[in-house]
């Protein structure tokens, strides 16, 4: 598993890394020891990054996560985790799947952003965690908050950063349009770009990596099936967390032509896809059993002819300019 650094921050990323939102039961229940064993193949298949949240089950994510992490060596393994939710308790009783996971509703969300709240949220991170410290933490999600988010929440990430708390520093979103604001007016080190730049759509060309390209920054591709959509584009397949619109299936299923008459794999082809950007280090790719991460693995060592990214062009399916992994060897740099 190639590795790599997240350029000027001493912090290594491996080209793909472990996403824990499955293992904190996002949309059905995972037993604990089917969380344990999808941490440990991903150990074993040499995936030394893995990203966490608050968010995802309520805490879940995190305990599951520190736990199967906790006889490893600190040093040789990098962890994200997130700031901007905290979690308070709640007796209203129920569960959290309005949120999309399989959890106890025993805590709530509440948005904070403050300079204050980013202190508190990675300190209990990190108690969940099991961990003195994490290697990146990301701004979560603050679509409805960024003003807080760029005034509070980002120096506080800074300051952490200079104090040596956190290794790097960051915004994680499924939208465009404020890393790349982050990108232009901070000082952040990297950007988590959820399903955004795929090989069913590339919209993180038009700002985000040309953006981070420029400044020296990276990016990590998270969502690359798109929700699943590229994995299986079946009529119920789902795309952005909901049912795939009928015209954005037809077009995965374009490409599952295209990639099946080259030999490989759609899911193959949708996971080699980012590294194809100078500015992206790794690729980020939930699980919630060792069988999905060892699929995962597999897919990524399958060779893709460079044949099969001209065929896509050919077929309208890339823009002629779109970069695409050619070299097999391909370090980043």
């Amino acid at each position: 598993m190639r590795t790599g650094p997240l350029r000027g921050t001493g912090v290594n990323v491996t080209e793909m890394a472990f996403g824990a939102a499955g293992i904190g039961n996002l949309y059905r229940p995972v037993r604990d020891e089917d969380a344990a064993a999808a941490v440990d193949a991903a150990w074993d298949a040499g995936i030394r990054a893995f990203d966490t949240a608050p968010h995802y089950g309520l805490g879940l994510s995190e305990r599951r996560l520190g736990a199967a992490l906790r006889d490893r060596p600190r040093d040789a393994y990098t962890v994200s985790t997130k700031v901007g939710r905290l979690l308070v308790p709640d007796d209203t009783g129920g569960d959290d799947l309005v949120n999309g996971f399989a959890v106890p509703a025993t805590l709530r969300r509440v948005w904070d952003f403050s300079a204050d709240g980013v202190r508190r949220s990675l300190e209990e991170s990190l108690e969940r965690l099991g961990l003195d410290r994490v290697d990146i933490a990301l701004l979560h999600d603050p679509d409805g908050h960024a003003p807080q988010a760029l005034r509070e929440g980002y120096p506080a990430l800074e300051r952490l950063r200079g104090e040596g708390v956190v290794g790097a520093i960051g915004i994680g979103m499924n939208q465009c349009a404020l890393p790349a604001l982050f990108l232009r007016e901070t000082d952040i080190d990297v950007v988590l770009l959820a399903g955004r730049y795929t090989l069913l759509e590339q919209e993180g060309l038009n700002e985000v990596l040309p953006q981070a390209t420029d400044r020296g920054r990276c990016v990590v591709i998270g969502g690359v099936f798109n929700s699943g959509l590229l994995v299986d584009p079946k009529p119920d397949a789902t795309y952005d967390y909901a049912i795939a619109p009928e015209p954005v299936r037809q077009r995965a299923l374009r490409l599952k032509s295209v990639t099946e008459r080259h030999g490989v794999p759609l899911r193959a082809a949708a996971l080699h896809f980012p590294l194809g950007h100078t500015a992206v280090r790794s690729v980020l790719t939930g699980a919630r059993s060792a069988a999905e991460v060892r699929d995962n693995v597999e897919q990524m060592s399958r060779p893709v002819p460079a044949a099969l990214w001209d065929d896509l062009r050919s077929q309208g399916l890339l823009a002629p300019d779109t970069p695409v992994p050619s070299d097999p060897t391909r370090e980043p740099s």
